[in-house]
């Protein structure tokens, strides 16, 4: 189901958590429901069809794994996605849970900042950088992104996938700044070797093709493209 804004489903038994979480998400504009098991999970999931559940690994009646597990059985949770939250980086377990059909983890104890950004990258999942527009246009350019292709006054530029990625991410919201976590989980998702000097690298490369003017950079905390 479609939402004007992004709907998230929180599921966790520990009051102080779910509070903790939602408050944090809506701060961020999101329309946030709880529950406090995973049988009330699924139940609330049918009624408000959510865009994010988050699910606790560690509940009473239903467990984080066996909810997950159900609601991917529901045709209309096939797509949906789901985070689970764990203290515990056991191997096995995760191996689990994406087994039974989890999207990613959240790592506890939550660090607000943090959780925001997994929140924003998992929802940017929903809509792959393939499927928006495939022509853009800002004044003295123009992104094909289905060609891989940047026109700037009328002279073709060739990207690699990840200057296109990157490139595509920052023009989605021309004027806003984009911090580092953003960018990292948006384009490399949760690749450990990957450091601001590789970001960087990318940035450079970009105004290097496009204009250096079009990529401004935000001390200590990000970059915006300006059209």
């Amino acid at each position: 189901m479609e939402h004007d804004f992004p709907v998230i489903l929180l599921v966790d038994d520990e009051d102080d958590i779910l509070e903790f979480m939602r408050y944090n998400l809506e701060k961020e504009g999101y329309k946030v429901y709880t529950a406090k098991d995973g049988a009330e999970g699924i139940s609330t999931a049918l009624k408000v069809y959510p865009d994010i559940i988050v699910l606790d690994i560690k509940m009473p009646v239903l467990d984080g794994v066996e909810t997950c597990r159900q609601l991917r059985s529901i045709n209309t949770f096939k797509n949906t996605i789901i985070a689970i939250l764990t203290a515990n980086g056991n191997d096995q377990l995760q191996a689990i849970a994406f087994d039974t059909g989890a999207d990613d983890f959240i790592a506890k104890p939550i660090r607000p900042r943090l959780f925001i950004c997994h929140i924003n990258a998992l929802l940017r999942r929903r809509q792959p950088l393939n499927s928006r527009n495939k022509v853009l246009t800002f004044n003295d350019i123009i992104i094909d992104s289905e060609a891989f292709v940047v026109i700037k006054n009328h002279q073709k530029i060739s990207l690699s996938k990840k200057e296109l990625q990157l490139l595509l991410f920052l023009v989605s919201k021309p004027g806003k700044v984009f911090n580092r976590n953003d960018i990292m989980f948006q384009v490399w998702g949760h690749d450990e070797s990957i450091g601001d000097r590789t970001i960087d690298v990318h940035i450079k490369k970009l105004r290097d093709k496009i204009g250096a003017n079009h990529i401004k950079t935000i001390k200590g905390i990000g970059y915006v493209f300006t059209a």
